[in-house]
């Protein structure tokens, strides 16, 4: 159950690459990071590559410059399987895991960005019309993005292109600007990716 779960929720890599590059940073928290797809793609982003702790002498003083993925999921079961997923992209040492309730966790969080993927409800959500943010994701997906919205207003919301665009349009007001981003693969939507903060593109009219 495990496996065929995670399966689905894991994000094509075409599109996990993409984000990744879009969420560039020094501290990123995937809070449902499953199997681990989006994390390795956000570990790849990791500035220099090679440590997660890099040194910087500047007017005789070394600052500690953190480049970090945190990947968060509940089940132990998805933990394992991300790490091993993780060495064996070698990425391993730039990815810190913890197995936990991303809403209990949120208050203890510090990150530039946070990344939104909670589960979707198997493959089971293609059937549904209109995908509900507080009906269909089972930790009521407003909730979520309130907690994550007091880490950071730098966030990153992915879901299902049957997504009810009007709820998601509703997360954004004057300080949360937002971008919607229509995900496709081999020319078919696949999903729809909202971005908040910094990472919404200003666009001119």
């Amino acid at each position: 159950m495990i496996f065929i779960e995670g399966w689905f929720s894991v994000t094509p890599e075409k599109i996990a690459r993409h984000i990744a590059k879009r969420c560039r940073c020094n501290v990123i928290v995937d809070a449902f990071c499953g199997v681990g797809g989006n994390t390795i793609q956000f570990a790849f982003t990791c500035e220099k590559g090679i440590s997660m702790l890099t040194l910087k002498k500047q007017q005789n003083f070394f600052i500690f410059l953190i480049h970090l993925v945190i990947a968060i999921d509940i089940d132990p079961k998805k933990i394992e399987m991300a790490k091993q997923n993780a060495k064996v992209y070698g990425v391993e040492d730039r990815i810190e895991f913890i197995q936990g309730d991303f809403l209990q966790l949120a208050p203890t969080l510090s990150a530039d960005v946070v990344y939104l993927s909670p589960p979707w409800g198997g493959p089971a959500y293609g059937s549904i019309d209109i995908f509900d943010l507080e009906k269909n994701i089972d930790l009521n997906g407003y909730r979520i993005f309130e907690l994550a919205k007091k880490i950071t207003p730098n966030l990153v919301y992915f879901l299902p292109r049957n997504v009810n665009i009007e709820q998601v349009i509703s997360l954004m007001d004057e300080q949360t600007p937002m971008e919607l981003e229509q995900n496709f693969l081999n020319n078919r939507l696949k999903t729809i990716t909202a971005y908040f903060g910094d990472l919404a593109k200003q666009i001119q009219f």
